[in-house]
C-alpha cells in the first residue's frame, strides 16, 4: 500500500473528531498529494462528481495488534461487538473510509492539484491511500439496516455557549465548531457532571461539561500540542 497524500484538518487529536463522516457536514478539510500522484491527468473528471470516498490509514490507533472484539464507545463502553461489525481502528489492517463531499479543485503551484472537502472525519495529517468517486446509483442503499447502531441515542445536545467565548473562535469556524458540540464528543460511558473535557479544534483548546442533555462551554484556551 503506498501513501498518496495527507489530509488537512482542524483536528490535532482524536478527541472531539466526529465518529462518522459527514456527521458534521461545516467540517471542511483539504487533500494533498506528493509529488508522485499530482499529474493533472489523474484527477481528470474528477470535479464532476458531488462525493468522493477516501481509503485512509489510522495512523495513531496505538495497538499493533488487533482485536476480534471491540467496545464500541456509543455503546457505553461494556458491550463488545465483533471488529468486523464496527468501524473501531484496532482492526487486522489499520484501513479507513470516509464519504466527503467534494467542494472543489484547486490547481496550485506548489502542490499541484488540492481536493477542498466537507464531513471529513479524519485528524490533521492523516496519510491517504485512495480517493475513488461516490456512484450514488450503487453507493446509495436507502434500505439498508443498521443493525446494533440503531439503538444508539443520536439526539443532539442542547449547547451552551456564551457570546463572550464564541467570539473568540474565527467566524468562519463556528458553525463547526457547535455542530460538532452537538454531537457529543464524549465516549458514551462518560456521564460525569462536573468533569470538564476539552476537545482541541482550529488551534483551541475549548473546554466544556455535560449535564443531562446540555453541554455548556465554560473556556477556551489556545491549543497546546503536549
Amino acid at each position: 500500500m503506498k501513501v498518496i497524500g495527507h489530509i488537512h484538518t482542524d483536528f490535532p487529536e482524536k478527541f472531539g473528531v466526529p465518529r462518522q463522516s459527514g456527521l458534521v457536514p461545516d467540517l471542511h478539510a483539504s487533500i494533498t498529494f506528493l509529488p508522485e500522484y499530482r499529474q493533472p491527468e489523474a484527477f481528470r473528471g474528477l470535479e464532476k462528481f458531488s462525493h468522493i470516498w477516501i481509503l485512509w490509514q489510522f495512523h495513531k490507533a496505538g495497538q499493533k495488534h488487533w482485536n476480534a472484539t471491540v467496545k464500541p464507545p456509543k455503546l457505553g463502553g461494556n458491550m463488545r461487538m465483533g471488529v468486523f461489525a464496527t468501524r473501531s481502528p484496532f482492526r487486522p489492517n489499520h484501513i479507513g473510509l470516509s464519504s466527503v463531499k467534494l467542494e472543489f479543485i484547486e490547481w496550485t503551484k506548489e502542490n499541484g492539484p488540492v481536493l477542498h472537502v466537507s464531513g471529513a472525519d479524519l485528524l490533521d495529517g492523516t496519510p491517504i491511500y485512495d480517493i475513488k468517486p461516490y456512484l450514488a446509483y450503487t453507493d446509495s442503499h436507502p434500505e439498508a439496516t443498521g443493525g446494533f447502531t440503531e439503538q444508539i441515542d443520536t439526539n443532539p445536545l442542547t449547547v451552551e455557549f456564551p457570546s463572550d467565548l464564541l467570539k473568540q473562535i474565527p467566524k468562519d469556524k463556528q458553525s463547526a465548531l457547535l455542530s460538532l458540540l452537538e454531537q457529543d464528543p464524549r465516549p458514551g460511558y462518560q456521564h460525569e457532571p462536573e468533569r470538564r473535557y476539552g476537545v482541541a479544534f482550529a488551534g483551541y483548546d475549548v473546554r466544556f461539561h455535560v449535564d443531562g442533555t446540555t453541554l455548556t462551554v465554560v473556556e477556551i484556551v489556545p491549543y497546546q500540542q503536549n
